[in-house]
């Protein structure tokens, strides 16, 4: 089985952008939104995605991830939901993880989000300067729900 830990946060500045060592633009559609088995197809660059997560439990839940051709990717994204995500992620190392920092555009122009995957519920790590509120299980800014 495969469980992500994912804590999740609001971007109080902009200093993430400096510190980023790569970004990539995201368009993520769901085929399906319901919150016990989502299904999202994303492109990221040329590649594609096919992902199934499970409900949260907390920080914590089910996700399976599978690597699809983009251009499969890009067609299956016309069958989605009405509400495409569009996003650029920037990633940061810091103190040892990986922080995905999700900037939207579109009509959630201004939302920016930083998420980082433990790999288990008891490790404490050191947030980094651009960290605000913990989201964490918050319903209003899980992806499937910002819809642009």
């Amino acid at each position: 089985m495969a469980y992500e830990i994912e804590h999740k946060y609001l971007v109080d500045n902009g200093s993430f952008r400096e510190m980023a060592t790569g970004k990539i633009e995201i368009r993520q559609g769901y085929l399906n939104r319901n919150p016990d088995r989502t299904v999202r197809i994303r492109t990221m660059g040329t590649k594609g995605f096919l992902t199934i997560k499970s409900r949260n439990h907390g920080a914590k839940r089910l996700e399976f991830e599978y690597e699809i051709p983009g251009k499969d990717a890009e067609e299956i994204l016309k069958l989605a939901e009405p509400g495409i995500v569009e996003k650029t992620r920037w990633i940061v190392p810091y103190e040892g993880l990986i922080w995905e920092v999700d900037e939207f555009h579109g009509s959630k122009k201004g939302v920016i989000v930083a998420e980082v995957e433990i790999p288990d519920d008891g490790i404490n790590y050191k947030k980094p300067p651009f960290i605000g509120e913990d989201i964490t299980g918050d319903p209003a800014y899980y992806n499937s729900n910002l819809k642009v």
